[in-house]
Order: structure tokens, then C-alpha cells, then sequence
């Protein structure tokens, strides 16, 4: 199982272009300036005078929408956008918005109180009259300049709209097999703008086989045209191709049904595939959560299965065995920061870059790989940028 030094630092130095460089390359959108031109983000009022007015539209509520929403907020402060006293912890994205709207401080942009929506906690059934309503609005009042969309169903609904006002999708796992922006290069819509890691989940997968080269990958998720996109399922089935192995599937419903429900599927299918298989990629999945992603990293180190973490180092932290250690999160925050900041330049979202690529950083729990008794090649060990030594 130990791979030499080489092979693996060649591994590390193709999943990590330099993020500033993808973060800085011009999008090759078809109605781009044949020269790329440069947009500043100082902050800047409207061309009237006023101040820019923000909407939020969210799929529903997931840990990760108020956490980006966090840290972009964060971003637009550290440029000089925005003032705001220390956000509580524990706010979910209604209550984040509506305490973004009472207490940010700005001489240039706004938080709009009313210009929330969700449809329900990932209730299907509520998307079309949560559309409808934001067409009525972006209509009727002409009130809003920018819409962040969090979430893979409020960027495909902002898409099918076309995108009325400029729209900053965020947090969602594969924005291009989401049919949300035609190409990692290219939006398709002049106001529409999303981060895109390509290849990302490729890479990681090839990276997990590459230090554990097991014949039968575990996967959960909900067998949804959604939640295949949010498990990165087609992705892990290229490179179960390209590499020989075989991948084993457990269904665990999540949309439109009660979290703990949610959570409950997913923990079952866990414990159902981990005596069947060498090694699970744990995805993201509304199931996995802070409270019990515990649960499933015990599952898989008493079944002794190695584990790797789509969503990064924090579940590593709390038992899985490996991940790609995530970059400050902050800078994801400042890519979208400073995205806004250049559309209130005047830059169409289209003509901004939306690649954006995590530095190649490995995460490790060496506590797990003592449970589970994997022995780390001396080389993981020295490319490990986050060991862990408990759970």
C-alpha cells in the first residue's frame, strides 16, 4: 500500500493549479471583450447615488449556506464594502439574513430584509410558487441589483429564470453537472456567475485510490438527478472506470422529508455498506451533518474501512481518515466578495472567472488509522498539512 514519494507529489502538484491563478484568469464567455479587462472591487455606489440592494434565495436549510454566507460577508468587510458586529453562532440562513439586514452598516450596498426565500426545507413541491415569487418581484418593484442563490435548486431556478438581475450562485458541489452554468469557463447567461472546481471530485477520488488502493468503494446518496449531483456520483463512476474498481451504491433519501429522517437514512446505508466494501467516499448529503457525522466515522472505523471526506478536513477532525485539507475558508468567502464588489464595478458576472481551485493539502486522522489499522506510507505522512491525533 505505500507508494513512493514521487508518485504522490506528482499526484498533489496536478490537483493544485494555484487557486490565485484560476481565481485571476478571465472567463471565456462568449460575450466577452475580446481583451480582458480589469475590474476593481473598492466600493462604490450606485451609478444614482444609492446603495446597492442584495436578495438571498436558499434550497432549503443545510449547515454549509449559512457558513459561505458567513464568510462572504466577511469578504465584502475585509474590502471595505461592509461593517458588521459579530455574527451570533448557531443562525441558520432566515435568521442570518434577517440579523445581516438590521445590523450591517454600509454606505454603498444593503442586506434587504424581504427579499428572502426558500422553498421550505428542500420541499419540492414549494420551488415553482418560490420562482414565481421572485419573477413577481424582480418585475413588479425593479428593488433588487444582485441575487446570491445558495444552493444547487436556487441556482438552477435563478438559471431558468435567465437570471434577471446578476446572480451569485454559491455552495453547490458541481454547478456545470447541475446544468446551472454551461461550462467551468463559461456562465451562458450575462448575469450569472458560479465558483466551479473542475474536476474536483475526480481528483479527489484519485487521490484516495492512489494511498488506499481498495477494489470496492463504498457510496451513499439519494438516488436523485440532485443528489447525484451533490455525491459527485458520475465523477466517482469515471474514475471507477479509469482505475478498475467497483463502486456500491446505498440509496438514502434526503429531499423533502424531515432532517432527522434524513439523517436516519443516511447513518442506515452506512452501516449497511461498511462490511461489504474496502473503502466509502462519504459525501455530501442533507444526512451528514456537525451532529452526526460522529456517528458515521465510528460506524466506518468498528467496521475498520478506510474513509474519505468529500466536504474536507472539518470531518476528518471528528473521525474520517482522510480528506484534501480545505484552504481557509475565508478565501472562498473573498472569491465571492470580491466577484460582487467587480459587478458593482461594472463587470457583467459572465465576464468574471468562476474557476476557483482548493490548494492540494492532505488531511489525516492518525487516531482512525490506528483503529482501523491502516499504516500510512512515511511519505503521506510528510505531505499531511493537518494531522489529527484524536477524534
Amino acid at each position: 500500500m505505500k507508494k513512493p514519494l514521487s508518485t504522490l507529489m506528482l499526484c498533489l502538484v496536478l490537483l493544485a493549479p494555484a487557486a490565485s491563478m484560476a481565481q485571476a484568469a478571465p472567463a471565456l464567455a462568449a460575450s466577452a471583450p475580446s481583451a480582458a479587462q480589469v475590474f476593481p472591487t473598492k466600493p462604490t455606489p450606485r451609478p444614482d447615488g444609492k446603495k446597492w440592494r442584495i436578495g438571498y434565495f436558499e434550497s432549503g436549510d443545510y449547515s454549509e449556506y449559512p457558513r459561505t454566507l458567513r464568510v462572504t460577508v466577511d469578504g465584502l468587510q475585509k474590502l471595505g464594502w461592509i461593517n458588521v458586529p459579530a455574527i451570533p453562532d448557531g443562525l441558520n440562513g432566515e435568521q442570518m439574513w434577517a440579523f445581516l439586514a438590521d445590523n450591517a452598516r454600509s454606505d454603498t450596498l444593503e442586506f434587504v430584509r424581504d427579499a428572502w426565500w426558500q422553498p421550505g426545507n428542500f420541499d419540492a413541491a414549494k420551488r415553482p410558487a418560490v420562482r414565481d415569487a421572485i419573477k413577481r418581484r424582480l418585475a413588479d418593484r425593479h428593488d433588487l441589483d444582485l441575487i446570491i442563490a445558495m444552493g444547487t435548486w436556487a441556482g438552477q431556478d435563478m438559471a431558468g429564470m435567465g437570471a434577471p438581475v446578476p446572480t451569485i450562485v454559491a455552495s453547490t458541489s458541481d454547478a456545470v453537472g447541475a446544468r446551472i452554468t454551461r461550462s467551468a469557463q463559461d456562465s451562458g447567461l450575462d448575469n450569472l456567475h458560479a465558483r466551479v472546481q473542475p474536476e474536483r471530485y475526480q481528483r479527489q477520488v484519485r487521490l484516495f485510490h492512489e494511498i488506499v488502493p481498495f477494489k470496492r468503494l463504498g457510496l451513499v446518496y439519494e438516488d436523485s438527478p440532485e443528489g447525484r449531483t451533490y455525491s459527485a456520483v458520475e465523477a466517482v463512476e469515471q474514475v471507477a472506470r479509469e482505475e478498475g474498481f467497483e463502486v456500491l451504491t446505498c440509496n438514502a433519501p434526503s429531499n423533502g422529508i424531515a432532517a432527522e429522517i434524513a439523517t436516519r437514512n443516511a447513518v442506515e446505508c452506512y452501516a449497511k455498506l461498511a462490511p461489504r466494501v474496502d473503502a466509502v467516499y462519504v459525501t455530501v448529503h442533507r444526512g451528514v451533518t456537525a451532529a452526526s457525522i460522529d456517528t458515521i466515522a465510528e460506524i466506518l472505523r468498528q467496521a475498520r474501512v478506510p474513509s474519505f471526506s468529500m466536504l474536507g478536513s472539518e470531518e476528518v477532525k471528528h473521525g474520517l481518515l482522510l480528506s484534501l485539507a480545505q484552504a481557509d475558508y475565508s478565501y472562498v468567502g473573498l472569491f465571492h466578495a470580491e466577484t460582487m464588489a467587480r459587478i458593482f464595478n461594472g463587470a457583467k458576472p459572465r465576464e468574471l472567472s468562476q474557476v476557483w481551485i482548493d490548494p492540494a493539502k492532505i488531511a489525516l486522522n492518525l487516531e482512525t488509522a490506528r483503529v482501523i489499522g491502516f499504516d500510512p506510507p512515511v511519505d503521506i505522512l510528510l505531505a499531511a498539512d493537518e494531522v489529527y491525533e484524536t477524534q
